[in-house]
Parts: structure tokens; sequence; C-alpha cells
């Protein structure tokens, strides 16, 4: 096997690869993220002048990153401490074989398209999620967003697509790099921080507290209003200007019951929620249809385990990882088509990197960047296809290489968001959305 441990070779083929704080009426923050900005990303929106996208994403974030060799990317004549204990089976599309512990995505091949040789160069599980969430390689290994997520991004350019719910959810919890970094905390994403799959999953911020019924609310508008009427007639920078109508909105947010019954999974019916699979990565993608039902624009969900298989990669894929993701995935999928939804929601899901090609001592894989799979499905894309080629050993690219700016530009292209747009940094430095990479073209 070829040390890419320089990450020389690798290199050369990527570059041709081309809030503000809580809302103080009593308890109706929404987890750091002011209520009133949530409709202020739209409101910019249309005031620039462009159009309404009705379009949205659910991203599958398969945190610890999941091994492309034992599901999209088998080897079968690869040497066995290669190829593994799993073998590949046919799907509904023919001459495209998946693993065989994938069977409910193999029957809906036609449904779905594999990216086989998307790769990047950093093995870190930090800077390796931050590239794959922002489209940026940080120089250093962090805790936290240096450059904005994709779905933070999403929420400042194109605001939700409807004004009663949030632009930007995370499910069930908030992701370690889905954050809004230079782009302010207002775009960083409401998460109820609760199981879906529970029975006492609740969302907190979305309804009045018990103590406070609508006429206290609305003497505390009225406060609220006197205390901006104040603080514009010091402001040299005209920032209150609109203010008012951002915190009325905000506030018909939380009185109406719109975002409430979007996360109202138990009103779903029982035989779709098996469906979906009891358990909280089956929950987490059943709720994120209703949330882009409802009019959220991007959901980005990360449940159902790690994919950091170091030890018994087998037999964690097998028993728990694997049938968890295709049974979920496939069903929301499937889903999506039964509402004729399939052309305005993409659902992609990929991690930070892949898994090595060759098995370590404990029966695992460890942290490989060099190749890595990518599914998409839906959102006008074309379908029923694997794109792109890996080596024998499934260790890089030989075909269509695509790095994470080619993955994320994809995505932004299918939301008609322009990814060459720059915003500018603390520093004030203009930094576009994406440095590097242009869309799939067998996709688009």
């Amino acid at each position: 096997m070829e040390d890419y441990s320089t990450g020389d070779t690798m290199l050369k083929i990527f570059n041709n690869a081309s809030r503000r704080s809580f809302l103080q009426v009593g308890s109706l923050g929404i987890g750091g993220l002011t209520l009133p900005d949530l409709l202020k990303h739209q409101a910019i929106a249309t005031e620039a002048g462009q159009s309404v996208n009705k379009k949205s994403v659910i991203l599958v974030w398969l945190a610890g990153g999941p091994s492309h060799l034992d599901m999209y990317d088998l080897k079968p004549q690869a040497p066995a401490e290669i190829r593994g204990e799993f073998r590949p089976i046919p799907t509904n599309v023919s001459g495209i074989e998946i693993s065989e512990h994938l069977p409910h995505q193999a029957a809906m091949m036609d449904k779905l398209a594999i990216v086989r040789s998307a790769f990047h160069t950093n093995g870190g599980h930090g800077m390796g999620s931050q590239w794959m969430q922002t489209g940026y390689q940080p120089t250093l290994e962090v805790n936290n967003n240096i450059y904005p997520s994709i779905g933070s991004i999403v929420a400042q350019r194109l605001g939700p697509n409807d004004p009663a719910v949030p632009a930007y959810v995370n499910l069930p919890r908030p992701l370690s790099f889905g954050k809004a970094a230079y782009l302010g905390a207002s775009y960083n994403p409401f998460s109820p921080e609760s199981d879906p799959n529970s029975d006492g999953f609740q969302v907190r911020n979305l309804k009045l507290p018990g103590r406070v019924d609508l006429p206290r609310l609305d003497r505390r508008r009225e406060l609220l209003g006197s205390l901006d009427q104040i603080r514009r007639d010091i402001d040299l920078n005209g920032d209150m200007k609109g203010l008012d109508t951002f915190y009325r909105d905000g506030l018909e947010m939380v009185t109406n019951d719109k975002a409430l019954k979007a996360f109202d999974i138990k009103s779903e019916n029982a035989e779709l929620r098996e469906k979906y699979g009891r358990n909280d990565l089956g929950q987490s993608c059943l709720l994120a249809r209703r949330l882009v039902e409802a009019g959220v624009t991007f959901v980005a969900i990360q449940a159902g385990g790690g994919w950091d298989t170091h030890g018994d990669n087998f037999k964690q894929l097998k028993d728990n990882l694997l049938p968890k993701y295709d049974q979920s995935v496939a069903a929301l999928v499937q889903d999506l088509h039964d509402r004729g939804m399939q052309d305005d929601v993409l659902v992609i899901s990929f991690g930070e990197f892949g898994r090595t090609p060759k098995i370590n001592p404990g029966a695992g894989r460890d942290h490989w960047p060099g190749a890595m799979s990518v599914l998409y499905a839906g959102g006008g894309l074309k379908m029923g296809q694997a794109i792109g080629s890996t080596n024998r050993n499934a260790e890089y690219p030989t075909s269509k290489p695509y790095s994470p700016g080619c993955v994320l530009s994809t995505m932004y292209h299918t939301l008609g968001i322009d990814y060459k747009h720059a915003f500018f940094d603390h520093a004030q430095r203009p930094l576009p959305i994406l440095s590097e990479g242009s869309p799939i073209e067998e996709l688009i």
C-alpha cells in the first residue's frame, strides 16, 4: 500500500480537482438564537431582491468517519486484510453494487446517487469535520467553528422558507462544527437538545412559559418598544432601523403554533414512525422531514452512534450502525417521494473522512481522508448512478476526484446560492463561501 502520510500525492489530486443574546421575554430565547434574527434572514434576502427559494436540505452527518469500503465502495477482489468481512450485493440499478448491510438502500438505488471519489488531505476529526462542513481546511485543531457551517450560510443567504419556523435546525442536539463563526450568533442553529425517540421529547422555548399569558406578554412588548426607542435615540449607525419589525415577527413566531406543531413528532402515524426506526437516528430523520415540510431550509442530523470504528469495525457496523442508517435514510427518501417532495428536498450524507483500507490489529479501520463516499438523494439532481472510482484498495480516486468544495458547491447550486459570494470575517478580509470546487457535473 502506498504511503500518503505526507499528503503530497493527494494534494496534487486536490489541486487538480478543481443570538445576539436571548430575546428577554421571560424565557423566550431559542437556544442562544434571537427570535427576531430568524426572521431577519429572509427580510434581508427580500430587500436585496433575491427570489424566495423553497428548496431545502437534510444533511445526515456521520460523525467519526464512516467506512467507505464497507458501505458504498467495496473491493471484493482486494486481499482479505483490505476487503474485510462484508460482501457487495446488487442494487435495483444494473451494474451498481453496495454493501450487503444496506439492503433498503440497494432496493431504491434509482432514487440515490453515490459519489465514490470524494477526498481531502486531513485525517484529524476536528479539522476534517470543519473542512467537510464549511469547505475550508482550518490550520489548527480547535473545538469550534473558524469558518461558518454550510447550514449557517444557508440561513444567512436564504432564511427560512416560512417565517414561522427557524431557517436552520440541528437534530437532536447541536453539531460540534455547525455554527456560524464570523457570520454572527444569529445564524447558529436552533436545536431541541432532546431525543425525538424519547417519550419525554419536548422542544424548549417555542411556546409561552406557563407564568406568562398574552396580556403579560403584550405589556413586555410595550416595554421593549420603549427601551428600543431610547436605544434608537442614541444609535449613531442606524443599526436599530427596522428592529421593531423583527421583534414583532419574532414574538409572533412564539405566539403562533406552526413551529411547535412541526416539532410534534408524536402526532405522526405510529406505522410511519416504525418504518423510520424507533431510535434516535430514525426519529431524527422523520422529524427532519416534518421540519422541511413546515418551511425549515436546512436540517443537519447527527444521531445513530459514532462512526469512529477503530476497533471491532465490522461488528459495530453490522449490529448497530448500518441497520439504523440503512432503514432511516431509505425511509426518509421514500417518504419524500411519497409526498412529492423529492425535487424540493436534497438529502446528503457523509462524514469527515473515510477509513483506512488496511484493517488494524483490533479488527478496526482508522482515519483515512484519501477516499470517501458521499450519498445524494433528490433535490432535482440526477439519481440512479455511482460517480467516480478509487483504486483497487480504495485508497484514493482514480477517476473524477471531487474535493469538499465540489461536494458542497453541488448543494449550494441546488439551493440557488452563489457559492462564490464573499463575506467579510472579523478582520474584514473577504472570504468567498467556497474557495475552490465546482458542482459535480454528473449530478446536475
